[in-house]
């Protein structure tokens, strides 16, 4: 299923590079593999919380830590995703088609010059 919703994607033919549905796949399991551990920390952080025993109170400080590290890492995974999905994108779109400027060091485009995407984040306060 995954295979077919990625082969769907692309440059409006039905294939996508293989290299890139194999980068996706691997950082879509990293990412679901973290969220997972993430279930089980949210969900120990709960417990603890619950029993207002001081000692797991005291635990749950470490896995709090630990959860929003993990957050950071599913930050990261999903915009190194990003950049190596758009700039695939581009590199197919723009086979032969120099007068597009993604690319331009502004970042106001999906890539900044050096072919990595910008590593903004948009917080609402």
């Amino acid at each position: 299923m995954e295979g077919e919703t990625f082969s769907r994607l692309g440059n409006g033919s039905d294939q996508m590079d293989p290299k890139v549905v194999q980068t996706l796949q691997k950082g879509l399991v990293q990412v679901q593999t973290i969220l997972d551990q993430n279930r089980l920390l949210i969900n120990e952080i709960n417990m603890n919380h619950e029993s207002k025993v001081p000692h797991n109170l005291t635990r749950n400080v470490g896995l709090i830590r630990e959860l929003n590290n993990n957050i950071k890492r599913v930050v990261d995974l999903y915009t190194d995703l990003s950049g190596s999905f758009i700039k695939s994108s581009i590199d197919v779109s723009s086979n032969g088609d120099d007068d597009d400027d993604h690319g331009s060091s502004s970042c106001g485009g999906a890539l900044k010059s050096n072919g990595k995407g910008c590593h903004k984040r948009n917080r609402v306060a």
